[in-house]
């Protein structure tokens, strides 16, 4: 076979490839609209705490923790405490590391049900807007006793929240670990689809990411992660710190 028939043939398979790929990511989309509108993500616990993700983002989570062992996981808004429990579970498998979970309004029955569980001896929890100049004081007291930590951002989903959390948080997240912004899939659903909420289509965490990379070349969006998972609420949210 000749080269040109050789470029010609892998020429196609490219093709080929990029169709099905585009196929399945519109399946993907497909998917998390339907679901989305029945309150999917609220149908799932961890270790008895609701955890509202869907399963594919748990399991991304757990990988990434497993793989870069954090000693620390910060967590901007912490609902029901379901993430705190997680990220504290798998660091008790790894024999180390803490949680710090930051909520403006930590309702009186959840900090109840997250303290009397056993894996609370991980998980410290501080009330106040994540990107209060006090918060932060009290974040970065914490944050100069560990050497590996990684990011989590899912608390108020607007763009100009979302931004100063990057910028703010980012700061704490080491070499080699994750910065993960969740509920990007905001943009790709049509607009009004969150009709109480003060984001939507165009003012959400995935504008906020696109402007935080122009100006911050320390991160890249790790798309391994998500052509991995095809159905993710966080498309390119999982950013690692490369530098």
């Amino acid at each position: 076979m000749n080269k040109r028939n050789q470029f010609e043939k892998e020429k196609k398979r490219n093709i080929k490839k990029a169709n099905r790929d585009r196929k399945l990511n519109r399946l993907a989309l497909n998917f998390i609209e339907a679901v989305l509108k029945y309150r999917y993500t609220y149908n799932f616990n961890w270790l008895g705490r609701p955890f509202i993700q869907i399963p594919q983002d748990i399991v991304a989570l757990q990988e990434i923790i497993w793989e870069t062992k954090p000693d620390l996981i910060i967590e901007t808004g912490i609902a029901h405490g379901g993430g705190l429990i997680f990220y504290a579970s798998i660091l008790e498998l790894l024999g180390k590391g803490e949680v710090l979970g930051i909520d403006i309004d930590i309702r009186e029955h959840n900090r109840k049900e997250i303290e009397k569980h056993k894996m609370f001896k991980r998980i410290k929890m501080i009330e106040g807007s994540s990107v209060s100049p006090k918060t932060i004081k009290k974040i970065k007291n914490i944050v100069k006793k560990h050497k590996k930590i990684m990011v989590c951002l899912d608390s108020l989903h607007t763009h100009q929240h979302v931004l100063k959390e990057l910028n703010l948080y980012s700061k704490f997240v080491s070499r080699g670990n994750y910065l993960v912004v969740m509920d990007t899939i905001i943009e790709y659903m049509p607009k009004g689809f969150y009709k109480d909420r003060p984001w939507d289509k165009g003012n959400n965490p995935l504008t906020a990411v696109k402007e935080f990379l122009k100006n911050n070349k320390n991160f890249i969006v790790d798309k391994e992660i998500e052509n991995k998972l095809l159905i993710t609420c966080a498309p390119n949210g999982f950013l690692k710190r490369i530098r």
